[in-house]
């Protein structure tokens, strides 16, 4: 076991129980194969708020040095390209490429000149770019509180703000904002308002589903290519979030343009429930908006029949234990958890609450449509349908 006496070891130590942490090890398997006591692996966890930091950070040899910069400037002046260049110092040619763009002035590279700009790019402490712009903050913490995620609020301030770079922020900064001790330029509970709800990142955990057989069902295997590549809309991802005391609320998903509609199941979610539900929210959905529905194996659709009569869509259901032949649906589940937390009741939610939520996701940014909203994609649809 490393020495606290000993920094140079102790750094090689942290880093291999990065390493194991990046590898999939849980906290203690990692601090055991580091040769550090659980209680140590938990500290650093704390501490770094759950965020690995970039391998090899730390390792020797990782910046130019002064003598490297002068004989970057030596092969310049003598017309080196910059592969030769790089190849002489033994680097990666776009670390010499950057280098030389990131400190040339006027069209030239000084040695001594890009030595003094890259001390001072890299003085400690820095003050955060969150933490030194309030109106930045402001914005980011605004989105937060919507449940925007990072890479939404990153995207979104390109676009509100293409030409001031003091309000553009990339995702990772945010979340390190949030969860790395000492960058909290964001309120900590924040957090909360993230997907997951998290106070610490890690390792997500796949828990495994069990559904029994439904007569008459038509499987995945058998849906149209069109439905499969998502140019057509009107096909359709669904499923249950189920709370405590057997409450649940239906959610429905268009796949090609990610619209959300929820399923108020205040009487519970047997198979004529679901029916009756599904039947009424299709109701208000034009023809060309209903062509088929794909679902999971659960008893909640042995109805499927009904449904299908009533509505004129074609059913559709996955192979047992393969959620990603919902992926869409999937998602937006995992979303709607910001607002049903697990093991609480469903019961207690309206039909108005559950339409404004539905509102609500449907008027965030998403990144697969090109950063247009589910309700913008769904009105480009419709009115392509009445051109």
């Amino acid at each position: 076991m490393a020495k606290a006496g000993r920094p140079g070891a102790l750094g090689g130590v942290r880093a291999c129980f990065w390493d194991g942490i990046r590898s999939g090890l849980v906290v203690a398997e990692a601090a055991a194969a580091a040769g550090v006591s659980t209680t140590q692996g938990y500290e650093w966890f704390r501490v770094a708020g759950g965020v690995a930091p970039a391998s090899g950070a730390a390792g020797r040899g990782r910046y130019l040095s002064l003598a490297e910069r002068e004989e970057i400037a030596v092969g310049l002046a003598a017309g080196q390209s910059l592969r030769a260049i790089a190849v002489g110092l033994g680097r990666p040619v776009s670390t010499v490429s950057r280098e030389v763009a990131r400190n040339s002035a006027r069209g030239r590279y000084r040695a001594t000149t890009a030595q003094v700009q890259a001390e001072w790019r890299a003085r400690r402490p820095k003050t955060a770019k969150l933490a030194g712009n309030a109106r930045l903050r402001g914005w980011v913490a605004d989105r937060l509180e919507e449940y925007w995620s990072p890479e939404q609020i990153s995207r979104m301030l390109r676009k509100e703000f293409p030409g001031e770079p003091g309000m553009q922020v990339s995702p990772e900064t945010i979340y390190q904002s949030l969860y790395v001790q000492g960058r909290g330029a964001l309120r900590r509970e924040l957090a909360a308002c993230l997907r997951t709800g998290r106070a610490l990142r890690k390792p997500r955990r796949k828990d495994g589903e069990r559904r029994g057989r439904i007569a008459g069902m038509v499987m995945i295997s058998e849906r149209p290519a069109e439905v499969a590549d998502r140019a057509v809309p009107g096909h359709w991802e669904g499923d249950l979030i189920i709370g405590s005391k057997s409450t649940a609320i239906g959610t429905l998903v268009e796949r090609s343009t990610r619209f959300v509609l929820l399923l108020h199941l205040p009487g519970g979610h047997g198979a004529e429930q679901v029916a009756t539900a599904m039947t009424q929210a299709m109701a208000t959905l034009p023809a060309q908006l209903r062509r088929s529905l794909t679902w999971d194996q659960g008893t909640e659709m042995a109805a499927h029949a009904q449904v299908s009569m009533a509505t004129g869509l074609d059913i559709y259901f996955c192979d047992p234990h393969s959620p990603w032949q919902r992926g869409s649906n999937e998602n937006t589940n995992g979303l709607l958890r910001q607002y049903f937390p697990k093991s609480t009741s469903l019961a207690g939610y309206s039909r108005e609450h559950l339409d404004a939520v539905a509102a609500q996701l449907n008027s965030r940014p998403r990144k697969t449509l090109g950063w247009r909203t589910p309700a913008q994609a769904l009105q480009e649809v419709l009115d392509q349908a009445a051109a």
